[in-house]
């Protein structure tokens, strides 16, 4: 049994061991609060009611809200960025990451980028069949989709490449430089989905969410400990 006059120095040691431990492991416990569990939470929310077939409040109404902000300057912005969001701009940009990274010789960089973009990929095929929720249908889109609704394709490929690049880049200079790029890019995908009428808001947020999962996820699994991208063996 500790004395009395022993106290402070045990809780001095305490908090000096509570101050190692935060300064080896803090980065991954923000990591795996924010980029894992809360988005783990609001999916979770998401998936429910869509598994229960029940509408979800705020979709219909920011669906008519966006369309009622249709221009014709608008309709070239947002399909450029729906063009860019996928199979025109993420698809061919996540090869030519793995195929660089590689190609420098960085393999757990490539190896977690080619996890976090290719298993992001097979798991939103794999959702969406899953859930089968079938696309809006409150007007006639000028950019049809004939697949299934929920998750966003576009709003996971788009996020998860944002989280890889950034995630690769935070150890470096350009990492503010690339947040600010995703910052703007990854909205402006989701936001053309909903704008095209071709998504329901919370399938944009579960896409968010559901790549957030993964690619973070993947990020601790392969940088856990003291590893960090770019460190020299």
């Amino acid at each position: 049994m500790p004395k009395p006059a022993d106290l402070p120095a045990i809780l001095a040691t305490g908090v000096r061991a509570g101050g190692r431990f935060l300064g080896d492991h803090g980065w991954a416990l923000v990591l795996l609060f924010g980029g894992v569990l809360l988005p783990m939470w609001a999916f979770s929310e998401l998936a429910d009611e869509i598994r229960d077939a029940e509408a979800i409040a705020f979709d219909e109404p920011l669906l008519l809200l966006a369309h009622a902000l249709a221009r014709e300057g608008f309709d070239r912005v947002f399909l450029f960025f729906s063009a860019i969001g996928y199979d025109r701009g993420v698809v061919p940009f996540d090869i030519a990451l793995v195929v660089v990274l590689v190609a420098l010789r960085r393999y757990r960089e490539g190896i977690f980028a080619a996890i976090a973009l290719g298993g992001s990929a097979l798991l939103n095929v794999a959702a969406k069949q899953a859930f089968a929720r079938e696309r809006p249908v409150l007007w006639e889109s000028i950019a049809p989709e004939a697949t299934y609704s929920f998750p966003s394709g576009h709003a996971m490929g788009s996020m998860s490449l944002a989280l890889v690049l950034v995630l690769l880049a935070w150890p470096t200079r350009w990492r503010w430089p690339v947040l600010g790029a995703m910052a703007v890019f990854v909205p402006m995908v989701g936001l053309s989905r909903v704008y095209l009428g071709v998504h329901y808001p919370s399938d944009i947020l579960a896409g968010w969410a559901a790549a957030s999962i993964w690619v973070v996820g993947a990020y601790l699994l392969l940088f856990r400990g003291h590893h960090r991208p770019w460190r020299r063996r």
